[in-house]
């Protein structure tokens, strides 16, 4: 992890209160991009909390070799899979098969942006869990591969899987969930492009 964030983490479990606002100024946005598409505005701002004050709880020895950035997103990846289980009262979530457009309605932030990114949003969230978090690490976070392993607990190899299998299967449903063909080419011609524009206007509204 980078030396700074590992001084403020270690100060913070000693009770530094201003080392925790600080960490949480550093990588606040991040957290508040991944929960976006994830879950209503009005969960998100307590699961970015737990997000936070989960890291300083207990040492978490496996995260020592990768970034801070990755071992908070794979505290905030189990804080959202807790948050649904405890919703709808499931003992678990099948990541490969169940999408969290099965769990409940998109965020209404999601219509706040261009009629693209709403539908590369739509459809993301029509994927299985496990992959929409792959995907959104991958295009929306820049998280190398290695990164988005240590995030979810799989080998490299699988999530280079996950991330071509994953691309084909996002414009598979951008495909499906519009009948204009304009506004489905301009969509998936330029997955990456939309990718940096949401990540843009996540950025801004998170300050």
């Amino acid at each position: 992890m980078d030396d700074v964030d590992l001084q403020m983490l270690a100060a913070w479990r000693k009770g530094d209160a201003n080392a925790g606002k600080q960490l949480f100024t550093r990588h606040y946005a991040k957290i508040s991009r991944f929960f976006f598409n994830k879950v209503p505005e009005d969960d998100a701002a307590d699961l970015i909390q737990r997000t936070f004050l989960r890291c300083v709880e207990r040492q978490h020895a496996k995260w020592a070799e990768t970034s801070f950035g990755a071992f908070l997103f794979g505290i905030a990846r189990n804080v959202l899979l807790e948050h649904y289980r405890r919703r709808y009262r499931m003992p678990a979530i099948d990541l490969q098969s169940q999408s969290l457009a099965d769990l409940g309605p998109a965020p209404a932030s999601v219509m706040d942006h261009r009629l693209e990114a709403q539908l590369l949003l739509q459809a993301l969230r029509q994927l299985p869990i496990e992959t929409q978090i792959t995907l959104e690490l991958y295009m929306f976070e820049g998280l190398p591969g290695k990164e988005i392993a240590a995030v979810v607990g799989v080998p490299l190899g699988t999530i280079r899987t996950w991330i071509h299998r994953g691309r084909n299967q996002l414009r598979e449903k951008i495909e499906a969930l519009t009948l204009d063909p304009s506004l489905r080419e301009s969509t998936v011609t330029d997955l990456d492009q939309w990718a940096r524009l949401i990540r843009e206007r996540m950025s801004v509204s998170s300050r």
